[in-house]
């Protein structure tokens, strides 16, 4: 029978280097992924925030122009035509965005004998959303006799 010696050395394991390169390799792969997953998270997030400010300030703006009669939206003093609304989502006091609106008041496109009572009412809301412009807008008709009458 012949006695079969191992060599001590020869029966170790190890990692070789290209291993180990490859290990570091996938694991780099994965914790980038993981960062851009979270910053476009946290991306998105940010824009639904904006927008849902957005849609706040143009349903006030729209509340706001649902309690006017027909002549009031007409006169620019009573309904001014552009403002501005702050959106400060960190609870600071400085350094968020402003919101620019417009409310454009004009004839309905319909040519109806009823027209001269009623006016076509857009609001619109502009902002820079880092270096992006983004815009929202909200219509509504507005009549002689509308809502208004039934509020007062």
């Amino acid at each position: 029978m012949k006695l079969l010696i191992l060599n001590s050395a020869a029966t170790r394991k190890a990692f070789t280097l290209m291993d180990v390169m490859i290990a570091i390799l996938v694991i780099s792969v994965m914790f980038v992924s993981l960062y851009l997953g979270f910053s476009q998270g946290f991306g998105v997030i940010q824009v639904a925030r904006e927008n849902l400010r957005a849609t706040q300030i143009l349903q006030e703006q729209m509340e706001t122009v649902r309690l006017y009669t027909l002549d009031q939206i007409n006169d620019t003093n009573v309904v001014p035509r552009s403002f501005e609304a702050p959106f400060f989502p960190t609870g600071q006091t400085n350094g968020g965005l402003i919101y620019r609106g417009t409310i454009d008041v004009t004839p309905p496109p319909a040519g109806e004998s009823y027209s001269a009572d009623l006016r076509l009412v857009v609001v619109r809301v502009n902002w820079t959303s880092g270096s992006a412009p983004r815009q929202r807008e909200m219509r509504t008709m507005v009549s002689r006799y509308g809502l208004h009458n039934y509020v007062f």
